[in-house]
């Protein structure tokens, strides 16, 4: 992809203002609700994210800055629950303050920086450009599927319009 820097730049950019803007508008019971069974809530795409801004792509941007491997993140075993006693918008204001620290560390990244290569745990040899799709891919993915999350009990109330939203409808009876 051409312009990987500014479009990665831009995608990442993006996503604290929609985190602060969906804590602050919308009840905790929205937040808090899985779109279905062992699936994550909004909140909980948050936290990950959190966790991955901390514990991941900041190491590996880094890693790869300095000429250094790195481990794999497992969100299973390094990542943090969201707590009650912690606030929506708290969250996404620290997920604010991480983005802002890795946005100021990517932007040190130059074209010719693309092509480092470092060793991934199980991934093998990889190249800061993958990493960089990856990165913006994966913040998409946890906002798409946060509002797959939320949308839910519009979706399943919305009546004769149900079937318009099939491909989002975790509930949704199987096609035939």
């Amino acid at each position: 992809m051409d312009n990987l820097l500014p479009y990665v730049r831009a995608v990442l950019s993006t996503s604290a203002g929609r985190w602060l803007a969906l804590t602050e508008s919308l009840p905790i019971e929205l937040l808090t609700r899985p779109p279905a069974d062992k699936e994550w809530s909004a909140l909980e795409c948050l936290q990950h994210l959190i966790d991955t801004e901390r514990l991941a792509f900041t190491v590996r941007l880094q890693a790869f800055l300095a000429g250094q491997d790195f481990a794999a993140f497992d969100p299973d075993t390094q990542g943090a629950k969201p707590t009650a006693s912690r606030r929506p918008a708290d969250l996404a204001a620290e997920f604010a303050r991480y983005r802002t620290a890795s946005l100021a560390l990517l932007a040190q990244v130059t074209p010719p920086d693309l092509s480092k290569t470092a060793r991934h745990s199980e991934l093998g040899l990889v190249t800061l450009g993958e990493m960089l799709h990856e990165w913006a891919a994966h913040d998409l993915m946890h906002a798409v599927q946060a509002k797959q999350a939320l949308m839910q009990p519009f979706i399943t109330g919305s009546g004769p319009w149900r079937p318009y939203f099939v491909k989002h409808d975790v509930a949704a009876p199987a096609r035939a």
